[in-house]
Formats: C-alpha cells, sequence, structure tokens
C-alpha cells in the first residue's frame, strides 16, 4: 500500500517540479485519487495566475470536482508534497477529503523561504501583532439573506 502513496507522491513532486521550472509558482504540487483512479495533479500557480489562492492543493481540489461534477470528495484521497497550509488544509475540509498524505513539513516549507507559522499563530490565538484590521459592521444589512437561506426549501447543504 506504501508504495502506490509514492507513486502518487512522485507525481505530485514531478507536477511541482515542473511548475518551478516554468516559474508558475512555488515547490509545491498535489494529486487527487478517487476509486484508483487519478482524478486531478496540479501545482501551485500563484505566480502565473497572480491568485494567491492558487496553490497545489486547492487547484487540484477544483480540478478534481470539475471532473467528477460534485464537491463532496469524501472518497477521494489527496496527496501533497509537503503538509497544507491552512488554507489548503481548509479546502481539504471544505471538500470533505477524509484522507490526506503528504511528504514535507511546514518547517521544511518555512526553510524554503515559505513560512506560514503567522497563520497559525492566528488561528491558535496566539499571534501577538496584527497585520490586518478586521470590523464587524452592516450585520442587518446582511442577516436577511441568511434568513432567506435558512427558509430556502430546496437548499443543498455543504
Amino acid at each position: 500500500m506504501e508504495d502506490k502513496h509514492l507513486h502518487y507522491l512522485q507525481l505530485a513532486a514531478e507536477e511541482a517540479q515542473k511548475g518551478v521550472l516554468q516559474n508558475e509558482g512555488g515547490p509545491f504540487g498535489a494529486a487527487i485519487v478517487c476509486g484508483g483512479e487519478l482524478i486531478a495533479l496540479a501545482h501551485n500557480e500563484v505566480l502565473k495566475t497572480n491568485d494567491p489562492t492558487a496553490h497545489a492543493e486547492v487547484v487540484a481540489i477544483r480540478q478534481a470536482a470539475a471532473k467528477l461534477k460534485r464537491f463532496d470528495l469524501s472518497d477521494c484521497i489527496l496527496y501533497a508534497t509537503c503538509e497544507p497550509c491552512p488554507m489548503c488544509l481548509s479546502a481539504a475540509y471544505w471538500a470533505k477529503i477524509k484522507v490526506l498524505i503528504y511528504a514535507c513539513t511546514r518547517h521544511d516549507a518555512a526553510q524554503a523561504g515559505f513560512d506560514d507559522a503567522f497563520i497559525y499563530d492566528v488561528l491558535e490565538g496566539k499571534a501577538t501583532e496584527k497585520r490586518m484590521q478586521t470590523l464587524q459592521i452592516g450585520r442587518d444589512l446582511c442577516l436577511p439573506v441568511f434568513e432567506l437561506w435558512q427558509k430556502k426549501g430546496d437548499k443543498t447543504l455543504y
């Protein structure tokens, strides 16, 4: 079983290398497998698209969801060349992925210049520095949309 996992990690690593050599993004690759079939293979495209959310895992999740024509990827395995950042980990949870297999750690990524420790500190309530101003206003303006959603009889929960 480990050989199969290493095979998909190898594909993700080759894809990551392709992205690096094409100057499309950092050294990150991802593969999504469903039912033993490779469904998506992606690399980081932040530089290619000027999209800060175009991380390999997010790109692969988007590809897999489009190919499978569904947002629930709970029967899929996500392979990543590196421990997913908080955004990518959240995207995997939103996609309901139940198995994540990764190679390098967030500490390996930090050594290469990709340090998301601050984001982890924010999420854990440990951040001592503010890098973003937040302000909550206009609740009365937007709450009716949530009420509409709650009353909607034909909604699809996700």
